[in-house]
Formats: structure tokens, C-alpha cells, sequence
């Protein structure tokens, strides 16, 4: 039986390679069908904010990488819900549907993975 990962992205989008990295990660593990998950965390909400202009930072937009997730059988997405209200997203309108979590069920959502790996 396969092993199951958390991947946790807790980086902006632009603030360096950490947060195309996780996606790749994601990406290929579920192109080989493993049961993964992928949690927005901290900074790593950002990812989910619509409209984003990564161009003017001379950065490559990740938002096709994150709208091919569910192709790729990625679909336990999670953002945690207090990140958004600090960093004034509203959930609404997230570019991805993800389950909300509060602080209180981070936890519980770490243990159901065999594998949690943080970038």
C-alpha cells in the first residue's frame, strides 16, 4: 500500500523557488497516484490569491500549475483559515476549492499523513 504525504507550503509565490517547488512535488507524486494532500500555510495562502502579476516580478505565475492539481489527482487541498484573515484574503475567492482548517484541526489533518514534508 502507498504511503501517504502532506506537503505544506508555507511561501509565497514570489518569494522564491520554495513554492514551485512544493507544486512540483505534488504534481509528480500524483501523476504516480499517491495519495497526497497539499496544505497553504502562512504565507503560503498568497498562492491561492486571485489576480496575481507575478510577471511584474519578473516571476513565473503558478496559478496554471495550481489549476492542474485535480488533473493530477490532487484534490485534498487545504488552506488554514486563520493565515487568510491575517494576510486579508478573503476565502470566497481563492483561485481553488480548499477545506478550511482552524488552527485546532492542523494537527489532526498532520497525523492522518504518513509523510508531512514542509517547503
Amino acid at each position: 500500500m502507498a504511503r501517504s504525504m502532506l506537503l505544506v507550503t508555507r511561501q509565497a509565490p514570489w518569494a522564491g523557488p520554495s513554492a514551485r517547488e512544493a507544486l512540483d512535488v505534488v504534481l509528480a507524486g500524483g501523476a504516480f497516484d499517491l495519495p497526497l494532500g497539499l496544505l497553504f500555510l502562512d504565507d503560503g495562502v498568497f498562492q491561492l490569491a486571485p489576480a496575481q502579476q507575478a510577471a511584474r516580478l519578473q516571476q513565473k505565475d503558478l496559478t496554471a500549475n495550481l489549476q492542474a492539481l485535480p488533473l493530477f489527482g490532487v484534490e485534498a487541498l487545504y488552506a488554514s483559515r486563520s493565515s487568510l484573515l491575517a494576510r486579508g484574503l478573503d476565502a470566497s475567492r481563492l483561485t481553488l476549492p480548499v477545506e478550511l482548517l482552524d488552527d485546532s484541526e492542523l494537527g489532526a489533518l498532520l497525523n492522518r499523513y504518513d509523510h508531512v514534508i514542509t517547503l
